[in-house]
C-alpha cells in the first residue's frame, strides 16, 4: 500500500502557502562540453537517474475527510517533459538577468497534482555557459540517507557511467474508498493516529514539533539559550509571494586568509564577513546601527562524520543561535566576537545533534540549506531574524552530462515574517552566496551585495595591516 507522509512532512504541505512556499531550490552553473549541453541531453540524464530517486515520480493524495495524513502514490501519468523545462536569456545573459529569472521560477509554487519537484535548464549566459535550476519540495525529501534530483545528476568526472536499466511502471492509483479504508484500519489499530487526525486541519510547526516530542526538545533547548528578546531589525515584516535573489562569490583562499591572520575557523571569517556587510546596508538604510547591537541568525552548522579508518563518511548538521556583530565597527574584532561565541557553543554542547534534527526536519545532502527554515518556520519573528547556512562541499570538480559544474548557489526558502535567508557553499576553491530575498521589504538587495564585497575587502585590507605590522621588527633587526 502507499507510503503515508510522516507527521511533519505533511505540515510543511499544510503550511506551504502563496507567500511561503515550502520548497528549497538552487542554481548552479556549468560550461558544456564541446558537444554542448541542451535540453535532451538534460532529460536523459535525468531519465537515467531518476531509479535513485523514487520518489520523484510519486505524488501526494490527500485521504478523503482528512481522517489521516495524505500518502504517496506513483503518478500514473509521468511526464519527465514537465518537470524538466526549459528557458533561455537574451544573449549575451549577465548575472543580474539570471538572478531576476532565478527569482521569477523559484517564487512560483509546485504543482500539488504532480510530483512535487521541477529543473530548468537555462540558455543564453555569457560566454556559452548554462545553468541548472532546481525545486524540490521539502515535503519530498525525507530523511538524512534520502537523496535529491540535483545530488544524483553529478558524477566525479566528465564521462557519464552507465546506469542500471530503468524497469520503472507506476503501480495502479488506489481509489478513495481503498485510502480511506485503509487510513480507518491504521487508526483502529494504532488509536492515537486519530488524535493526529484531529489536529491535522489546524497544526502549524509548533504543534507539530510538540507531537515529534523529546526530539523538539534539544532543538529548543537551544533557542532558550538566547535569553535575550530579539532585536527588532527590517529583516522580520509580513512578506508576500514574489522574491529577489542576488548570488554572489567569494575566493575561499580569501576566507582562509582572514582566518590564518585574524583567527578562528573559515566558518568565523565568512559570518564576520555577513555581520560587516549587514552593517554597512544597515547603515546606508538609515537606520541607527550602535556599540552591542546584534542581528540574531538561525546557523544549521555541517560537521563531518569520519569513519573508523578516518576517511570521511559524510556530514551530520547542528543548529544553534548566532548573534551577529553588527554594532562592531571594527572588522577583526568582529571576527574575534563570532569566534569567541562558536566555540563557547560547541563547548557548552549547545549544537543539536544531526540524528535529531534528522527526525525533526528530514534532509538529504543537497537540501542542507533549507534546515533552518524547516527547523523554526513558525519561529521566525520570536527567536531569530535570518537563516544562515554553510554547507562545505568538495574541493574538485563535478560534471553534469559532461558538463563541468563551475559554481552553485543554494536557495534557501523564506519562512512566516522572514525577509532574508542566506545560503553559503563552498566547492572547487570557491564560496559561493545565495541570497534570497522578498522582492517588496528588499528592494536594496544590490546594496547589501555591495556591502558584502566591501566588507569582505575590509577584512582582506585588515589582514594585510597584521601582516605588515608583524614583519616591522623582523626589517629592524
Amino acid at each position: 500500500m502507499p507510503s503515508r507522509l510522516t507527521a511533519l512532512d505533511a505540515s510543511f504541505l499544510f503550511l506551504d502557502r502563496e507567500t511561503t512556499p515550502m520548497h528549497a531550490g538552487g542554481l548552479a552553473i556549468f560550461t558544456p562540453p564541446e558537444g554542448g549541453l541542451d535540453l535532451d541531453q538534460l532529460i536523459r540524464l535525468v531519465r537515467q537517474r531518476l531509479p535513485f530517486v523514487p520518489r520523484y515520480r510519486q505524488r501526494v493524495r490527500n485521504i478523503p475527510f482528512g481522517v489521516a495524513r495524505p500518502v504517496w502514490v506513483d503518478d500514473e501519468d509521468f511526464d519527465i517533459t514537465y518537470h524538466v523545462r526549459r528557458s533561455a536569456l537574451p544573449k549575451p545573459g549577465t548575472r543580474e538577468q539570471l538572478d531576476e529569472l532565478v527569482a521569477r521560477i523559484i517564487s512560483r509554487r509546485l504543482d500539488r497534482d504532480r510530483p512535487l519537484w521541477e529543473l530548468y535548464l537555462i540558455e543564453g549566459l555569457q560566454d556559452g555557459q548554462v545553468a541548472i535550476v532546481s525545486k524540490t519540495h521539502e515535503a519530498l525529501v525525507d530523511g538524512v540517507s534520502a537523496v535529491d534530483i540535483a545530488q544524483v545528476l553529478l558524477d566525479e568526472t566528465p564521462e557519464v557511467p552507465a546506469s542500471p536499466g530503468d524497469t520503472w511502471q507506476a503501480r495502479r492509483e488506489p481509489s478513495g474508498v481503498e485510502l480511506l479504508t485503509e487510513a480507518v484500519a491504521e487508526i483502529a489499530a494504532r488509536p492515537g493516529a486519530a488524535i493526529d487526525a484531529l489536529r491535522k486541519a489546524g497544526s502549524d510547526a509548533t504543534s507539530i514539533a510538540q507531537r515529534v516530542g523529546g526530539k523538539v526538545g534539544s532543538a529548543l533547548s537551544t533557542v532558550a539559550a538566547v535569553a535575550r528578546p530579539t532585536p527588532a531589525s527590517p529583516l522580520n515584516v509580513e512578506i508576500g509571494a514574489q522574491r529577489r535573489f542576488a548570488s554572489i562569490d567569494m575566493p575561499l583562499a580569501d576566507v582562509k586568509q582572514v582566518r590564518t591572520v585574524l583567527g578562528g575557523t573559515v566558518n568565523d571569517a565568512i559570518l564576520a564577513v555577513l555581520s560587516g556587510g549587514l552593517r554597512s546596508w544597515l547603515l546606508a538604510r538609515g537606520q541607527g546601527v550602535s556599540q552591542g547591537d546584534v542581528l540574531r541568525a538561525m546557523l544549521p552548522v555541517s560537521i563531518a562524520i569520519p569513519t573508523h579508518e578516518g576517511d570521511s563518511l559524510g556530514s551530520k548538521v547542528a543548529a544553534t543561535i548566532v548573534d551577529l556583530p553588527v554594532g562592531e565597527p571594527d572588522p577583526a574584532v568582529r571576527v574575534q566576537q563570532v569566534s569567541y561565541q562558536m566555540a563557547q557553543l560547541e563547548e557548552n554542547d549547545h549544537f543539536v545533534g544531526a540524528s535529531n534534527i534528522a527526525d525533526i526536519a528530514g534532509f538529504g545532502p543537497p537540501t542542507l540549506h533549507a534546515l533552518g527554515a524547516r527547523l523554526g518556520a513558525s519561529l521566525t519573528r520570536r527567536v531569530y531574524n535570518l537563516v544562515i547556512t554553510n554547507v562545505p562541499g568538495p574541493q574538485h570538480p563535478l560534471y553534469a552530462a559532461g558538463a563541468r559544474m563551475t559554481a552553485a548557489y543554494p536557495v534557501v526558502p523564506l519562512g512566516i515574517g522572514q525577509a532574508l535567508s542566506i545560503g553559503l557553499t563552498s566547492y572547487d576553491g570557491g564560496v559561493y552566496l545565495g541570497l534570497f530575498a522578498d522582492r517588496d521589504a528588499l528592494p536594496d538587495l544590490d546594496v547589501l551585495v555591495s556591502c558584502l564585497h566591501d566588507a569582505r575587502m575590509e577584512l582582506l585590507e585588515r589582514c594585510e595591516e597584521r601582516r605588515r605590522l608583524r614583519a616591522v621588527p623582523q626589517e629592524r633587526a
